[in-house]
């Protein structure tokens, strides 16, 4: 299967009122396995990005002026995700500014659920802790992951430490192929299953002394003295 870990930052909160995508940040899995193909791309807006989305993404009016417009890159993105499944962290938000803005670019009639799934890990998580704070950074100190270069939300970077959340809340690497069929190439760490032949050796078998019998036996007399339980003198 193949997902895209998707982040967004925008210049406010609400499509609805006129705010926009201002950077796409996408890592792409496969079979479980980061690729190491992403996606990255700072949007002009234009409009005016509000201070307090300024305040915690960093991302200036400046900054973007010189960048694209949506529209010059949409067929790109559409490209990019086409087909696969999103993964993202409250995903009505991340989704509801995406059909926004492909809304708004003449001859483009698609919107996310017409061209990729959608996996929402804040969703996933409530069901796992429920009761507790599923927020990214909540869940990386959850599940050991490292985001203490995190000073800042970033698209590229929220998308690089949700896929390592993602893999580790789904249970980390990928399953071992048990049918032998290994259609991952040959830099795939995954073996079938090698049986023994069936005219081997007999296996030696070791049997205990005398000595070390006695030696055992002994043991078990102090335990039983000190009121433990033996195992080996119940009654089978």
């Amino acid at each position: 299967m193949r997902q895209i870990v998707l982040d967004t930052e925008t210049t406010g909160i609400d499509p609805k009122e006129g705010h926009r995508i201002i950077e796409i940040g996408c890592v792409e899995i496969e079979n479980r396995r980061l690729t190491g193909n992403h996606y990255h791309v700072y949007i002009n807006p234009q409009r005016i990005v509000e201070q307090e989305a300024i305040d915690v993404h960093g991302i200036t009016n400046e900054f973007l002026a010189d960048k694209p417009v949506f529209a010059d890159i949409a067929q790109g993105f559409v490209e990019f995700i086409k087909g696969a499944q999103l993964v993202i962290h409250n995903a009505p938000f991340d989704t509801g500014f995406m059909d926004h803005e492909f809304a708004m670019v003449p001859g483009l009639s698609v919107t996310t659920d017409s061209i990729c799934g959608v996996l929402d890990t804040l969703m996933l998580a409530r069901q796992m802790h429920p009761g507790q704070k599923n927020n990214l950074d909540a869940l990386c100190k959850r599940y050991g992951i490292d985001n203490s270069h995190r000073e800042l939300h970033g698209a590229l970077l929220d998308a690089e430490i949700l896929a390592d959340v993602y893999l580790m809340m789904t249970g980390g690497q990928t399953k071992l192929n048990l049918h032998g069929n290994n259609a991952s190439g040959p830099s795939d760490q995954q073996e079938s299953i090698r049986r023994l032949s069936a005219d081997r050796k007999d296996l030696k078998i070791i049997r205990a002394t005398a000595d070390e019998l006695a030696q055992h036996e002994s043991r078990l007399d102090i335990v039983e003295k000190a009121g433990g339980s033996c195992l080996w003198r119940q009654p089978s």
